[in-house]
């Protein structure tokens, strides 16, 4: 079987464009998900279709893993005819999924039982992000082994650290995802009370958005609150997850996260309402409901 430099698990809002970003950058890769439609059309780009994780990695040096949560990384790497079983010693498998730092931990373990390099290394900054090659990757593991990875990061973000340990990257990316919730409920809640008062929340939007209130989530949320477009870049059900793992790994550690866990009810009842293939901007709309208002003209 020809040998190809990288294996890419997971071909979806966010592992597709990783994927063409890589091909881009001259790398061969043996792509798997699924989804058939995907592997077709990253077959069309000039990838390599495999029927598994394990032949993905039988063919490849790097086998990067992009699925939605814990229990589907636990099937893809450890799993029968996954990724795991197709590897041999010093190849390095590449977790870019968001999970519970203990299921990368575990991941981990495998993996040097079996004389395999891993590193979990979940990203930041949705489909934008993914498609332009400018993520933020946090990454846990051994710093030889990421030392080794760097190049094939720095194809796929802007922004690449070593953040510790096995289970680090993923612990980095719960304490990233909670901030970016609360950033997003406090947008809402302040477009809101301006649409109340009768302001036009665009003129509110560009009046803070160069003082202390600015942020990343401001400019990048606050327009589509404002259009009222919620096309997911990162779904609600996917932040979801992540405060879920976050509320848990809290738990585990004994550390309260009160503003987590009422954004977390917020998105439930959004979830409920069957808005969770929603863009997560769309927090908004809880905050709109309970105003009886919307931030949209």
């Amino acid at each position: 079987m020809t040998t190809s430099q990288i294996g890419f698990v997971g071909l979806g809002i966010m592992g597709k464009p990783m994927a063409k970003n890589l091909i881009d950058s001259g790398y061969s890769l043996t792509v798997f998900d699924i989804n058939q439609k995907a592997v077709d059309e990253l077959v069309t780009y000039g990838c390599i279709k495999a029927n598994s994780g394990k032949e993905v990695s039988e063919s490849s040096k790097y086998i990067i893993t992009m699925v939605p949560d814990s229990a589907d990384s636990e099937k893809a790497i450890l799993g029968d005819n996954g990724v795991l079983e197709g590897t041999s010693k010093d190849k390095t498998i590449i977790d870019m999924s968001s999970i519970a730092p203990g299921m990368s931990q575990k991941i981990a373990k495998m993996c040097e039982a079996n004389n395999v390099n891993f590193l979990d290394a979940p990203v930041s900054g949705g489909e934008p992000k993914a498609i332009d090659g400018s993520l933020a990757i946090m990454v846990g593991g051994k710093e030889n082994i990421f030392t080794r990875c760097k190049p094939i990061f720095e194809v796929l973000g802007s922004s690449v650290v070593l953040c510790g340990d096995y289970g680090a990257g993923n612990t980095t990316k719960l304490a990233n995802q909670i901030i970016v919730a609360a950033n997003i409920e406090a947008v809402s809640e302040a477009l809101v009370l301006a649409k109340k008062a009768g302001l036009d929340p665009n003129t509110v939007f560009n009046a803070i958005k160069g003082g202390l209130a600015g942020s990343t989530v401001l400019d990048a949320k606050a327009p589509m609150m404002i259009a009222g477009d919620f096309n997911p870049g990162f779904r609600i059900k996917l932040h979801q997850k992540d405060l879920h793992n976050a509320l848990l790994t809290g738990k585990d550690l004994g550390v309260p996260l009160p503003v987590t866990s009422l954004i977390q009810q917020m998105i439930g009842s959004l979830m409920n309402k069957g808005k969770g293939e929603l863009d997560h901007s769309a927090i908004a709309n809880f905050l709109e409901d309970l105003a009886q208002i919307n931030i949209k003209e």
